[in-house]
C-alpha cells in the first residue's frame, strides 16, 4: 500500500503541490507562534528571575490613600530587624530620556526614574557603575547602559529628561549596568539622588514608593516577610520576592499575540481543509477507473480507503516537515517584528515539544481529516459504476446540504442578534453562521451563475457561456473553491469595517473634544506639566489659554462628581459654552455646573455644594454660582484651576488632561510652532484639529496592518485553491479541449474560457466574503455602541484584488490548455 501511493503521489505530484502548500503554510503559522510564544516566555521568566537578586521582601502600600505611611519612620523600624541584611527606601515614577535625535527612547510604558542610593564608596550595589560615578545633585542623572547608547549619550553630555511633564536638561555623570525587569522588556531607567527622587516620585515628603528588604544569611524570604508584618501599619503590606513574580507571572502582551497567531493559524488551516478536500474529491473522480482495477482485482473498500488516506498523510508529513522548517523562520520573524525585551532574546528552542508535536499533529490530522470523505467516496463507488467513469448527480446531496445549511445559517443569525446585546456572543455566532453560509455555497454558486450567464454571454459570447456552464458544471468543487477565498475576505472586512467605523466614531470625538485652535497632551503614559499653561500663555501669539484638569469632589458617602478645573477667565473664549444662569467669572469661589446636573440634583444658583476633593481630606463647600452647557470635556461641572487643593506628594497631585489655546487670527500655525520651540518637550503633543483626527486614526493603523499581514496568509490560501482547481480542470477537461479546438477555437480562446471561469469564481468567493464580512463587522460595532462605516473604497479594492487573482490563478492552467495537441487531446478516452 505505501509503495502505491508513494508511486501516485510521484504521477500526480503536480496536482499535490497545491494543497500540500496550503497545509505547510498553515503548520508555518502554527509552529512559529508556538516558537515565537515559547521565546516570549523564556525571556519573561529570564528577566523576573534576574531582576533586582538583593530583593527578598518588598513593603509597599496597598492603596494610594495609604502611600504617605511608607516613610522614614517605617525605614528605620524594620532596619532593626536582625533577620534583615539590608533595607533600602525605593523612590520611582515615571521618567522619560530624549536622544540626540530628540525623540523619546524605549518602551515609554517601563520609562523609570530611580534613586541613587550610594554606599561609603560612593557605590550603590544595585545599580553597578560601569562608567563615571553616581549623581549627587539636582542637575546630574545616571542611565543604563544600554539607554546610553540608544539615545546615544556618553559620560559628561548633557542630556534631555522628561519627569513630572516638563523637559529637563542634566548632566550624565555616570552609566550603570542592572537586573530590572523593565530593561529586560525594552523600558529605560534613570537615577537620580535620593533627594531629587523624592520631589518628583515621593507620593509625600518624608515617605517612599516602596520599602525593600534582603534577608540574612539563613533566614528564608517567608521568615523576613512574617517578621516585617509585625511592624506593618495599616494599609501597608509585604509581599515575598516569589509571590510578586507570581502575581506578575504571565508573558503579557507577548502571549496575548501568541494567542491571537494561533486562532489566525487556525483560519488558515480551517480554508485549507478545502482545498485539501477539493482536491482529493477531483483526483477521486480522475482516478475512478483506477479504483475500480483494484476492487475488480480483490481490494476491499477498506483497502481502497486506506490507501487514500496513505496518501493524504503523507502529503501532510512531508507539508509538517517543510512548514516545522518555515516556522521557525516565522517565529525569527516575530521575534523581530514583535520583540518583548529589550535584552537579549531568548533562543528559539527549535526542538521544544509542542511546537514539534503540533507541527506534524497539525499537518497530517488537517490533510487525513480533509481526505476523509473523499476517500469514502472513492471506496465506496462500486466497481462497475466505477468503470463508467459517469459522474452521479448531486440533485440529492445538494438538497440535504441546503437543508442543513439553512438550518445553521438560521441558528448563525440568531445568534448574530444577541450579540448585539452581548458582544461576547460574537465570537460564537461568526463560526456557525459562516458555517452555515459554506454548506450554502452550493445553491448560491447556482444562483449567481445563473443571474451572469446572459451578460458573459452578450460580453464574451460563447466563451463566456462555456465558462459559466463550467462553473456550474460541478457546484459543490466551484463553492469549495470559492470557500477558500469567502473566509479570508470575510475576516479581512471585517476587520476593516470595525476599524473604520472606530476610527469614525475617534475623530467625531476628537471633533467635539476639540474646542480650541490648538491642544497640548501628553503621549501615552506621560503627563503634561504643572507649569505647561502658563508657559504657553506668555507666547505673543497666545490670545487665551487653560489647562484642564480633571478630578472628582468626593460628596457624602459613595457620591462623587466629577469636575474639570479650569482658567475662569480664558474658558469662555476656548469653548463654545453657552451659561445659562449666573457668571463664569465668579468660579474662583464656587462651582458651576451644567443644566443636566443642575436639574437632577435640583441645584440653583446659589446652593451649596459639600465635599473633598480627591487626594485630600480637607472638606470644602462650595456655592453653585453658574449654570451652563457646554460640550462634554467640560461637563458635568467646572471649578477654578486655583480652588484646587495642591499636595506636597507626588502621588494624589491632580494630573492636567491637556491645555486648550487659543491663537492670535491668522497665527494657529505660527503658534504651533512657537508652542514646540518654547516647550522644547518630546513627550508633549501640539495639535491643531487636523493633526488630533490624524493621530487617532493613525493609532489604529499597525494594528490593521498586522491584522492584514495575518489574513494574507488566508487569501493566499484561497488563491491557491482557485489555481488548483483550475490546474486539475485542465486535466479532466482533455478531451473536452480538443473538441474547442476542432470546431474552430483557437489557443487564445481556450484559454479566455478558463480565465472568465476562474475570475467568476474568484468573484463569487469576494462577494460572499465581503457580503459576510460586512455583516460580520457591523455586528461587531452594532454591540459596542459604535456607529456604522462602510469603507466602500476598500471594498471595491477587495473585487479587484479579487478578480486579479482570478487572472492570475488562471495563467499557468490556461498555457496548460493551449499547449495540450488537439488531435491527442480528441484521441484521449478519460482525462
Amino acid at each position: 500500500m505505501l509503495r502505491t501511493a508513494l508511486r501516485t503521489l510521484r504521477s500526480h505530484r503536480l496536482r499535490f503541490a497545491m494543497p500540500a502548500l496550503a497545509v505547510l503554510l498553515g503548520v508555518a503559522f502554527v509552529t512559529g507562534s508556538l516558537l515565537y510564544g515559547d521565546s516570549v516566555e523564556a525571556a519573561f521568566a529570564r528577566a523576573q528571575t534576574n531582576s533586582q537578586p538583593d530583593v527578598s521582601v518588598t513593603v509597599e502600600p496597598d492603596s494610594p490613600d495609604h502611600a504617605s505611611r511608607v516613610d522614614d519612620t517605617l525605614l528605620h523600624k524594620l532596619r532593626k530587624l536582625p533577620s534583615a541584611a539590608a533595607v533600602r527606601g525605593v523612590v520611582e515614577g515615571r521618567s522619560f530620556v530624549a536622544g540626540t535625535d530628540s525623540g523619546l527612547v524605549g518602551d515609554l510604558s517601563r520609562a523609570a526614574g530611580v534613586n541613587y542610593v550610594p554606599d561609603s564608596r560612593g557605590e550603590d550595589a544595585r545599580y553597578p557603575l560601569t562608567a563615571g560615578r553616581g549623581p549627587r545633585t539636582a542637575g546630574e542623572i545616571a542611565l543604563d547602559r544600554r539607554t546610553a547608547e540608544r539615545a546615544g549619550y556618553r559620560v559628561g553630555d548633557r542630556a534631555r529628561v522628561v519627569v513630572g511633564g516638563t523637559a529637563r536638561s542634566a548632566r550624565l555623570v555616570g552609566v550603570f549596568t542592572a537586573h530590572d525587569s523593565r530593561l529586560e522588556a525594552g523600558g529605560t531607567l534613570t537615577a537620580f539622588d535620593t533627594a531629587t527622587a523624592e520631589r518628583h516620585f515621593a507620593p509625600a515628603p518624608g515617605s517612599y514608593s516602596a520599602i525593600t528588604l534582603r534577608a540574612a544569611q539563613g533566614t528564608s524570604d517567608t521568615q523576613l516577610a512574617r517578621q516585617a508584618r509585625t511592624l506593618l501599619p495599616s494599609g501597608v503590606e509585604a509581599a515575598t520576592r516569589a509571590e510578586l513574580e507570581s502575581a506578575d507571572g504571565s508573558p503579557g502582551d507577548g502571549g496575548k499575540l501568541t494567542q491571537l497567531l494561533l486562532s489566525f493559524a487556525g483560519v488558515a488551516l480551517f480554508v485549507s481543509t478545502f482545498l485539501v478536500a477539493n482536491t482529493f474529491t477531483m483526483l477521486s473522480a480522475a482516478r475512478a477507473r483506477e479504483h475500480a482495477l483494484l476492487r475488480a482485482v480483490g481490494a476491499t473498500r477498506g483497502h481502497v480507503m486506506r490507501m487514500v488516506l496513505t496518501e493524504a498523510a503523507l502529503v501532510g508529513t512531508a507539508a509538517s516537515i517543510a512548514g516545522y522548517a518555515l516556522g521557525i523562520g516565522v517565529a525569527t520573524l516575530l521575534r523581530g517584528l514583535f520583540g518583548v525585551t529589550g535584552g537579549p532574546a531568548a533562543p528559539l528552542r527549535l526542538l521544544s515539544a509542542t511546537p514539534l508535536v503540533a507541527a506534524f499533529a497539525v499537518g497530517i490530522g488537517v490533510t487525513v481529516l480533509s481526505a476523509w470523505l473523499p476517500a469514502r467516496r472513492a471506496a465506496g463507488v462500486p466497481p462497475v459504476a466505477a468503470l463508467r467513469t459517469v459522474e452521479p448527480s448531486t440533485a440529492a446531496s445538494l438538497r440535504r446540504r441546503t437543508i442543513v445549511g439553512v438550518a445553521v445559517t438560521v441558528c448563525g443569525a440568531l445568534l448574530l442578534g444577541a450579540a448585539l446585546d452581548d458582544t461576547d456572543v460574537l465570537f460564537g455566532a461568526v463560526p456557525v453562521l459562516l458555517i452555515g453560509l459554506i454548506a450554502l455555497t452550493p445553491l448560491l454558486a447556482l444562483g449567481v451563475t445563473a443571474l451572469l450567464r446572459s451578460p458573459l454571454t452578450r460580453l464574451a459570447g460563447v466563451r463566456g457561456k462555456l465558462a459559466v456552464e463550467n462553473a456550474r458544471r460541478n457546484p459543490r468543487r466551484t463553492a469549495a473553491t470559492a470557500t477558500t477565498l469567502m473566509v479570508g475576505l470575510a475576516m479581512v472586512t471585517a476587520v476593516t469595517v470595525a476599524v473604520a467605523s472606530v476610527n469614525r466614531m475617534d475623530e467625531r470625538e476628537v471633533d467635539r473634544s476639540m474646542t480650541s485652535d490648538l491642544r497640548v497632551t501628553a503621549v501615552d503614559f506621560a503627563e503634561v506639566g504643572d507649569d505647561t499653561a502658563a508657559r504657553v500663555a506668555r507666547l505673543a501669539d497666545a490670545e487665551a489659554v487653560t489647562a484642564l484638569v480633571p478630578t472628582y469632589f468626593d460628596l457624602s458617602g459613595h457620591d462623587s462628581l466629577q469636575v474639570t478645573a479650569v482658567n475662569p477667565a480664558t474658558v469662555e473664549r476656548l469653548a463654545p459654552i453657552t451659561v445659562r444662569k449666573g457668571s463664569l467669572a465668579r468660579l474662583g469661589q464656587g462651582i458651576a455646573v451644567t443644566e443636566e446636573l443642575a436639574a437632577d440634583r435640583g441645584w440653583r444658583i446659589g446652593s451649596r455644594v459639600s465635599g473633598a476633593f480627591t487626594g485630600t481630606r480637607k472638606r470644602t463647600t462650595l456655592p453653585v454660582v453658574a449654570v451652563y452647557d457646554g460640550p462634554d470635556g467640560l461637563a458635568p461641572a467646572l471649578v477654578a484651576d486655583r480652588s484646587l487643593p495642591r499636595p506636597a506628594g507626588a502621588e494624589n497631585r491632580p494630573s492636567i488632561e491637556s491645555v486648550l489655546v487659543k491663537a492670535a487670527p491668522g497665527r494657529t500655525d505660527a503658534l504651533q510652532r512657537e508652542i514646540r520651540r518654547a516647550l522644547d518637550n518630546p513627550a508633549l503633543l501640539v495639535q491643531h484639529r487636523a493633526d488630533a483626527r490624524a493621530a487617532v486614526t493613525a493609532q489604529t493603523a499597525p494594528f490593521l496592518n498586522i491584522m492584514y499581514a495575518m489574513l494574507s496568509v488566508t487569501v493566499l490560501i484561497g488563491a491557491l485553491g482557485v489555481v488548483n482547481t483550475m490546474g486539475m480542470a485542465v486535466f479532466e477537461r482533455v478531451r473536452e479541449i480538443g473538441m474547442l479546438r476542432a470546431i474552430g477555437l483557437d489557443r487564445r480562446g481556450v484559454a479566455s474560457v478558463l480565465r472568465i471561469e476562474s475570475v467568476t469564481i474568484s468573484l463569487l468567493g469576494s462577494a460572499l466574503g465581503v457580503a459576510v464580512g460586512g455583516v460580520f463587522g457591523a455586528a461587531a460595532v452594532a454591540g459596542e455602541g459604535v456607529p456604522l462605516v462602510i469603507p466602500w473604497g476598500r471594498v471595491a479594492l477587495f473585487f479587484v484584488a479579487a478578480a486579479v487573482i482570478g487572472v492570475l490563478a488562471s495563467l499557468w492552467p490556461g498555457r496548460q490548455a493551449a499547449r495540450v495537441p488537439m488531435l491527442r487531446a480528441i484521441a484521449t478516452d478519460a482525462s
